[in-house]
């Protein structure tokens, strides 16, 4: 599996991974094809996800600015079209209470607006006739253990507290009782807003939008070498040659290894494995009262994170491989549906017809970082979701879409801070080892 720590230069003609969603979505909509020729253009976004098409919508919509997009392979080829579709508030992994120790209320509310925002404009998208398989709301947070429940409950109250946020406080009973008979679930809270979707086919929706709105989309166009002239940008593909005003840099945890120096050895591709079960029979639902269709996600550091499909399917995942040379080993799909049986015992005979895995980004201090390069102005880049980007990235392609408009945005570290190089890089995959580690021993055992 392509290597984004390892490879100088992103895998190309690539169908989309054998996962349930690129099985169960038909056909992709048309894009404008491989770009050929000399080109001109304003603004150009390389990244065909969530971020690039939101980008190019928004640019497109809102600004007058027709942007050119390239993307190396099909539209949310990458972590775009193979996560879970979990529409949640969220902008990273930093909690809410750390937040307000780092940089104080006032700041720590702004990203709070900023993760509400990422929500509503997902929700506006789709209202425009995305048709993306949206399911009941709610978001349910397990406790992994019974000391996980106090915490649980702590968050609740900092978050009717901050923000007037009601969270159902569900008790070990009554979460087996009323929503899933989850065995390795000790109580939760209940969010009424986070709720699942097909990612793929939301993705989908976003470029039909912007290509409605003037972008062009074209797909199959890696770009393979990128020079830098005075005032402009020069990007080659296999069939073009692009001169740009401006460049947006939306591939995040796809990103080539040395790509461009925004964001060179500043972010950590780390695999995310899902599995997707076999349909499971009415009985079955029933032994394990598997009622509800929320998404859910546990407490544990190296969180597991499931939700039942339309069709009766469990999607389940978590952690991969740490190399693309081990992505594709059974052993990590395997243990998925191990821990499966262990949440739901009553499914023992319980197989998976999919396995598939994708590069989430993470960050340094745990946020996201929308800005320009600090030694070329006319370079944009958006990166360091921490595995939280669904609704976020599309809120942050809005706000990529201002910058490079000339908006002011708003006075936040996801705006006005760069990414933080890590520690030496070339040791980064060692240091995600060892947090693996530490996370299971935390896991079980603190």
């Amino acid at each position: 599996m392509y290597d984004p720590l390892l490879k100088n230069q992103i895998d190309t003609n690539q169908d989309y991974p054998n996962s349930y969603w690129a099985n169960n979505s038909g056909a992709a909509p048309a894009s404008d094809g491989e770009l050929e020729g000399d080109i001109e253009s304003d603004v150009v976004i390389i990244g065909g996800g969530y971020t690039g098409l939101s980008c190019a919508l928004h640019l497109a919509k809102e600004h007058g600015v027709k942007p050119l997009l390239l993307e190396a392979n099909q539209t949310a080829w990458g972590c775009s079209g193979r996560n879970a579709g979990f529409i949640l508030k969220s902008t990273g992994r930093k909690p809410w209470g750390t937040m307000v120790k780092d940089w104080g209320e006032e700041v720590m509310r702004g990203i709070y607006a900023e993760a509400c925002a990422g929500v509503d404009t997902v929700n506006a998208l789709i209202e425009q006739g995305i048709d993306c398989e949206s399911q009941t709301p709610g978001y349910i947070r397990i406790a992994h253990k019974p000391s996980m429940f106090n915490a649980l409950q702590k968050q609740a109250d900092l978050l009717q507290r901050m923000f007037g946020y009601d969270v159902d406080v569900i008790t070990r009973q009554q979460l087996q009782q009323d929503y899933v008979g989850d065995e390795n679930a000790h109580g939760a809270i209940r969010f009424h807003d986070g709720y699942g979707i097909n990612p793929l086919k939301l993705a989908w929706g976003y470029q039909q939008l912007a290509m409605k709105a003037g972008a062009k989309i074209h797909t199959h166009s890696p770009v393979i070498e990128w020079q830098q002239q005075q005032s402009k940008e020069l990007l080659i593909t296999p069939k073009a040659r692009i001169t740009a005003d401006k460049v947006v840099l939306a591939t995040n945890g796809y990103t080539p290894k040395g790509f461009h120096q925004a964001i060179n050895n500043k972010t950590l591709p780390v695999l995310s494995q899902i599995i997707v079960t076999r349909a499971l029979t009415e009985a079955e639902l029933e032994q394990c009262n598997f009622l509800t269709s929320n998404v859910v996600m546990d407490t544990r550091a190296l969180k597991y994170y499931y939700r039942k499909l339309p069709d009766n399917r469990i999607l389940f995942g978590g952690r991969g491989a740490i190399t693309g040379k081990g992505a594709e080993n059974p052993y990590y799909a395997d243990r998925l549906l191990s821990v499966l049986k262990q949440n739901f015992p009553d499914l023992s005979d319980l197989t998976y017809d999919y396995a598939w895995a994708g590069w989430i980004c993470m960050a340094l201090d745990d946020i996201p970082h929308i800005n320009s390069a600090e030694d070329r102005s006319n370079v944009f880049y958006a990166a360091g979701y921490c595995g939280n980007g669904v609704s976020f990235s599309v809120q942050a392609g809005k706000r990529l879409a201002q910058m490079v408009a000339g908006e002011t945005l708003p006075n936040l570290p996801l705006y006005q801070t760069q990414l933080k190089p890590f520690p030496m890089p070339a040791l980064r995959r060692l240091g995600q080892w060892g947090y693996f580690h530490y996370g299971k021993f935390k896991d079980n055992y603190l």
